[in-house]
């Protein structure tokens, strides 16, 4: 058996890993709090102890960004294998960091180390890992239909990408603000962060070009994340090109599926860590829609795919 503890076991994600490791065959789950001095949700929880991280083989981090790259730290200089839930290790430019986040990044010198584990694009450097940064649930959904495209040369270099993003309410965590508050979630719907959101600078980062347009939406639901994205194909290529490169990519993955009709939706991805794509021609572009669950394959399902290859387990325990 291994050992490993989640930091910040109250909050959604921290709460959602919990739910997901009772059910691993070969992991026992110490649940901590966020802090020294935070009172315990329950009686299982455990308050922070940096001097103990070292005692665990592996350690999620569902705390903050900016509190999370000390545990990591700590955590990897004692010798355990850390997958920060956080946005701390993402950005591997602490000048980047400091812009989006508003302060120096607290621990840089991890940053060259840190793996950006979207586990079907970095599954051999996951592996081998000890220090993990687990993608947002946004870029994770705009990033897993991109990339094929893109390394493959399938789409136009000089359009613009349009990525129309929505999430469910968790997606902003589980500290109530005015605007996740019920009465103005529900039965409402609309854009925000426009040209400032956090994640753009990430999804950036991953695709190697700022030619993306980002635009996240806030859903009246919970859970889930759908993601309708305005490509330009290179010449010659449609959209069973760009189904056939996706197939081929995701053909033998357990939690991504590319669909051969219809669109994605949240309803058949919830409570998994699946990712469900779609891509449809429409006029002169190709429209890609994804479908995944913020709390699944964008936080904590895909932190579980990351730790357990680290660890040593199939990637699918406790997934399926």
């Amino acid at each position: 058996m291994k050992s490993v503890a989640v930091v910040g076991a109250s909050g959604f994600t921290g709460r959602e890993l919990l739910h997901l490791l009772r059910r691993h065959r070969g992991v026992r789950a110490v649940p901590m709090s966020a802090r020294a001095d935070a009172p315990p949700r329950d009686s299982d929880t455990q308050p922070l102890d940096m001097a103990r991280l070292g005692e665990f083989d592996g350690v999620f981090l569902c705390t903050p960004h900016g509190a999370a790259a000390t545990l990591a730290a700590t955590a990897v200089a004692a010798g355990a294998r850390v997958v920060d839930l956080s946005a701390d290790f993402r950005l591997r430019d602490p000048a980047i960091y400091e812009q989006v986040y508003g302060a120096p990044h607290p621990a840089p010198e991890h940053l060259a180390e840190a793996v950006y584990g979207l586990t079907e694009h970095a599954r051999p450097a996951v592996r081998s890992a000890r220090l993990v940064a687990n993608p947002g649930c946004y870029p994770t959904s705009v990033l897993l239909p991109l990339l094929p495209l893109c390394q493959n040369g399938l789409l136009d270099e000089a359009a613009p990408i349009i990525a129309d993003s929505k999430s469910g309410a968790s997606g902003a965590g589980a500290r109530p603000t005015e605007r996740t508050h019920f009465g103005n979630v529900h039965e409402n719907f609309l854009a925000y962060g426009i040209g400032t959101h956090r994640h753009t600078p990430e999804i950036h980062q991953q695709l190697g070009s700022d030619r993306l347009v980002f635009t996240p939406h806030l859903l009246p639901v919970f859970r889930g994340i759908l993601s309708t994205i305005y490509v330009t194909p290179a010449r010659g290529i449609d959209d069973a090109a760009v189904r056939s490169c996706l197939m081929e990519h995701y053909g033998g993955e357990p939690f991504v599926a590319v669909l051969p009709d219809g669109t994605p939706e949240l309803r058949d991805v919830q409570r998994s860590n699946r990712c469900h794509i779609a891509a449809h021609a429409s006029g002169p572009l190709i429209v890609l829609t994804s479908a995944i669950d913020n709390l699944g394959k964008g936080a904590s399902g895909q932190a579980l795919q990351n730790m357990n290859l680290m660890l040593g387990f199939h990637e699918t325990e406790a997934l399926t």
